[in-house]
C-alpha cells in the first residue's frame, strides 16, 4: 500500500483548487516522485486507499511550512522524532523537490538557491566517476548513498543515530536505502566504525559530517588519518564543510585542508560550488 505524505506545498495546491471550485486535481502524494488525481468535495480530499483528508487537516498542513506529514485514516502526523541517544530532534523538512532533514533545527542540506537533490549531485561530481567501493560516512536521508549506488559497485554508509533511519523509512526519497542490494548500512559513530575497518578498502569516500559544533571529532586529524588508511592508492575524498564565503567556513576550511595534508593526502583543493574540499591518496 502506497504511503501518503504531504507538505504545505501540496496543501496549498489543494486549498487553491477548492477555492476555484474544482472537483478533481492532480497532486503528488509522495513529495514529488509521482502524481495522482484526487477528488475534492465539501468534506475534504478523497485520497488513494479510500482515505479522506478533511479541510481542517489540510489547513493544518498548509500552516506548517517546516514539516512533512504522514496521512493515515484521515489523521495527520508530523514526521519528526526525538533521540534520547543524541538529545536531538530530527524532522523531515519540505522543499519543492526532495526534502531535507532538520537536526535540532539545522538543515542538513543546502536549501538556499538549490535543493537537496542538486546539493547531493554537486558533492558527487567533485570525485566522479564514482566507481568501485564507496564509503559514505554520514547516511542522513541516504541521498548520497543512493546516488552513489547508480555507478559504484557497492556503497557502505554509516549512521550514528538509528532514529534518523525512522525518518528515512517515512521519506519516499529514501526508500532505496532499504531495498537496494548495493547499499550496506552500518550503525555507529563513524569515528569508531572507520577505525575498525580494514586498510585499503575504498576507491571513493564522501565525508559529509554534521556541522563542526555537533561533530568536531569528525574534523580531527586522527579521523583523517583513519580515512587515509582505509582508502586505496589513487582514491579520492570529498569533504563537505560549509559555505566557503562565511567567516567560519573559511576558518574551518583552512584547518581541514592543513590536517588532511598532514594525514598524507595530496592535491587538496577547495570545491566552492560543492561547499567542500577534495583530496587524493
Amino acid at each position: 500500500m502506497k504511503a501518503i505524505i504531504l507538505s504545505h506545498f501540496q496543501a496549498n495546491i489543494l486549498l487553491s483548487a477548492k477555492d476555484k471550485g474544482l472537483e478533481i486535481t492532480p497532486i503528488t502524494l509522495d513529495l514529488g516522485l509521482s502524481t495522482d488525481q484526487v477528488e475534492l468535495d465539501a468534506f475534504g480530499v478523497h485520497l488513494i486507499n479510500n482515505q479522506v483528508l478533511g479541510w481542517a487537516e489540510v489547513r493544518t498542513i498548509a500552516d506548517s511550512p517546516s514539516s512533512c506529514f504522514t496521512i493515515e485514516n484521515g489523521a495527520v502526523t508530523a514526521v519528526q522524532f526525538y533521540s534520547d541517544t543524541t538529545d536531538r530532534l530530527y524532522s523531515l523538512y519540505p522543499t519543492q523537490g526532495a526534502p531535507s532533514m532538520l537536526v535540532s533545527g539545522i538543515p542538513m542540506h543546502r536549501i538556499k538557491d538549490t535543493d537537496p537533490h542538486q546539493d547531493t549531485l554537486e558533492k558527487i561530481r567533485t570525485i566522479k566517476p564514482l566507481v568501485g567501493q564507496v564509503l559514505d560516512t554520514a547516511t542522513g536521508l541516504g541521498y548520497t548513498a543512493i546516488q552513489s549506488s547508480k555507478t559504484a559497485e557497492n556503497v557502505t554508509t554509516i549512521e550514528l543515530d538509528p532514529v534518523v533511519l525512522q525518518v528515512c523509512r517515512l521519506n519516499p526519497w529514501s526508500q532505496e536505502l532499504f531495498n537496494n542490494p548495493k547499499i550496506s548500512q552500518l550503525i555507529g559513530d563513524s569515528y569508531d566504525v572507520v577505525a575498525g575497518m580494514e586498510s585499503g578498502c575504498f576507491t571513493r569516500v564522501i565525508h559529509d559530517p554534521p556541522v563542526f559544533s555537533l561533530a568536531g571529532d569528525l574534523y580531527s586529524g586522527n579521523f583523517y588519518h583513519e580515512l587515509y588508511r582505509v582508502m586505496r592508492n589513487q582514491s579520492r575524498l570529498f569533504h563537505y564543510i560549509g559555505d566557503p564565503d562565511s567567516k567560519s567556513g573559511r576558518n574551518i576550511t583552512a584547518g581541514v585542508m592543513r590536517r588532511l595534508e598532514q594525514a598524507g593526502f595530496r592535491q587538496v583543493r577547495r570545491t566552492p560550488r560543492a561547499f567542500g574540499v577534495v583530496a587524493v591518496k
